[in-house]
């Protein structure tokens, strides 16, 4: 039997990427992954890594080539569905997007033609501003229909007061959680 397609969509959160790949060795179990990157994020070395590394260390967990365009992610709704996109990373700036119906990179055109299909679009969001330029974008994306928000936490409050991240290990169990019905 064929394992069910996710898509696995990642922007430019950099330092998370180490907690998200560790869950892709757990989810590519299950799943097939589709992966995909937003263009900067594919093209964008920082600190945490070279985006060629990054972009091979997906291609290899995933076992498929990222997609990285517009044009590579559109055909991503109805000709070639999937059960669920997940965006983890999200950042605040593809949040708004999101939230404003922007369609502008990969990440986003993902979305919106998956979207299409009347399944889950799953963001675990990475932001330093969630608790204040971000939260309307949040509670916008709370309120449309099969948008799923990953549950998030405060990081470090008396550091970073406004910055809310999400535990790599709650994305395999909320995918799950969504799967069965449960959320």
């Amino acid at each position: 039997m064929a394992k069910p397609r996710i898509g696995i969509a990642l922007c430019g959160s950099y330092c998370t990427y180490d907690k998200l790949f560790s869950q892709l060795v757990l989810l590519s179990d299950k799943y097939e992954l589709v992966p995909i990157m937003s263009e900067t994020a594919a093209a964008t070395d920082t600190r945490f890594g070279k985006a060629a590394d990054f972009l091979s260390r997906l291609e290899s967990l995933c076992g498929a080539k990222p997609v990285c365009s517009i044009a590579e992610a559109e055909p991503l709704g109805p000709a070639k569905p999937m059960e669920a996109l997940i965006i983890a990373p999200c950042t605040g700036n593809t949040m708004a997007k999101l939230n404003h119906g922007i369609t502008d990179t990969a990440v986003t055109m993902a979305a919106k033609a998956h979207l299409r299909n009347s399944k889950p679009l799953i963001i675990a969001f990475s932001t330093n501003d969630a608790l204040s330029g971000s939260a309307p974008n949040i509670a916008g994306l709370l309120n449309r229909k099969n948008v799923y928000i990953v549950p998030f936490r405060q990081d470090d409050p008396p550091l970073f007061a406004l910055f809310c991240n999400v535990e790599g290990k709650q994305i395999l169990s909320f995918v799950e959680d969504q799967r069965l019905g449960r959320v």
